[in-house]
């Protein structure tokens, strides 16, 4: 099955295009979580953004940058929620919502920090020597 995403980058399939550069395409969502809700896709098929080239990042990033201000003095949202996705639809893409208090994202966010602040076992993810050892890990310190 062809990637809708590569489908509306070529043309093949409509989009509402709010934005474009050489390497980024940002369209509106057809199944937004608000008003102004946009993807800003990689024009190139990649599942994972941080498999994207360097240029490709900064492309869909700085795209990314510019509609959120467009989005901030359109709708005056409390601030426009970003985040990266590519498992439903695998070919990069970052969501842009403006979000507000008590909207679905805000609800969303607010239950992820009462189950972040918890559990037992992410508890123990918060101490010094665990934060250290991710820290030297991350690094390749080990």
């Amino acid at each position: 099955m062809p990637c809708i995403f590569c489908e509306i980058v070529a043309g093949r399939a409509p989009a509402h295009v709010v934005d474009e550069n050489d390497l980024a395409l940002a369209i509106l969502d057809i199944n937004p979580f608000t008003e102004g809700h946009c993807l800003v896709l990689s024009k190139r098929h990649e599942p994972w953004w941080h498999d994207l080239t360097d240029e490709e990042t900064t492309s869909v990033f700085l795209l990314a940058k510019r509609v959120a201000n467009r989005l901030g003095k359109t709708y005056s949202p409390e601030f426009v929620c970003m985040y990266a996705r590519g498992r439903r639809i695998p070919h990069t893409h970052v969501f842009l919502v403006p979000t507000a208090k008590g909207d679905v994202l805000d609800g969303f966010f607010n239950a992820l920090e009462r189950f972040q602040e918890s559990p037992d076992s992410l508890a123990a993810l918060k101490t010094q020597d665990a934060l250290a050892a991710a820290t030297a890990k991350i690094r390749g310190d080990r």
